[in-house]
């Protein structure tokens, strides 16, 4: 007469002890699950089985889920505390020049971009020599260059903010690093009833850094911002 293999006494303990232990641990309730459909026989459908499948494939994926929402907003809340950092920044300088410098410096090392760039209209050329002092952040262009720039020569409506990949980035804009540039945010500024407009343009060397499926809302904030602060420069 055969007898039923035995579990060990001390393993037989810890379960009797802490069930919850086998209910919470999926791969040795799988086990389990297995097991018993092979003591069934392949002439049984175990429905219970069929069903646990099922649940537990509705649970993986609500767990993925959970996990993209949770890395969403932890991104979200970051984008936002990078925006604010980069305007309290923005907002410290006392003099125009020192503002504008502080684009290229400390405010692009804060939104991690490798370029910023400010585009003024003008009827003037740019050989003003302040103009050319800032010439790492500061480029002047033709009436009409801005709209242009944003809609690629095609028109039709001009967004607040642009995000996109390039692949020949404009010299014009960013001069001698134009051949690396591979990305931009482009800001559209209004300074206000007659007055022509500006341009912000973030560039960054990752092709992947922007691109028009991404939001917008924290880069409006933010071209809101700096927009009332060159209002406030050019009073």
């Amino acid at each position: 007469m055969s007898s039923s293999p035995k579990i060990e006494d001390s393993l037989r303990e810890a379960i009797i002890s802490q069930p919850d232990v086998i209910l919470d641990d999926s791969d040795v309730m799988q086990a389990l699950i297995a097991a018993n459909e092979k003591a069934m026989g392949g002439n049984i459908v175990d429905l219970r089985g069929i069903a646990m499948e099922r649940l537990e494939t509705r649970l993986d994926r609500l767990e993925d889920t959970h996990r993209s929402v949770i890395a969403a907003a932890y991104e979200n809340l970051a984008g936002t505390n990078q925006i604010h950092r980069a305007i309290l920044r923005m907002l410290d300088p006392h003099e125009f020049e020192e503002f504008l410098r502080n684009l290229g410096g400390e405010v692009a090392e804060i939104l991690r971009v490798d370029t910023v760039k400010l585009v003024l209209e003008s009827v003037q050329n740019d050989n003003d020599p302040a103009v050319q002092r800032l010439g790492d952040v500061l480029s002047v262009a033709e009436p009409g260059f801005i709209d242009r720039y944003l809609t690629q020569g095609r028109g039709g409506t001009v967004r607040q903010v642009t995000l996109r990949s390039v692949q020949d980035a404009s010299e014009q804009v960013y001069g001698p690093n134009a051949e690396w540039i591979r990305s931009e945010a482009c800001l559209k500024l209004d300074f206000g009833a007659g007055r022509l407009p500006g341009m912000l343009v973030m560039g960054a060397e990752d092709p992947h850094m922007f691109g028009p499926q991404q939001g917008t809302d924290l880069l409006g904030f933010f071209t809101g911002v700096f927009e009332r602060s060159m209002r406030r420069w050019l009073s």
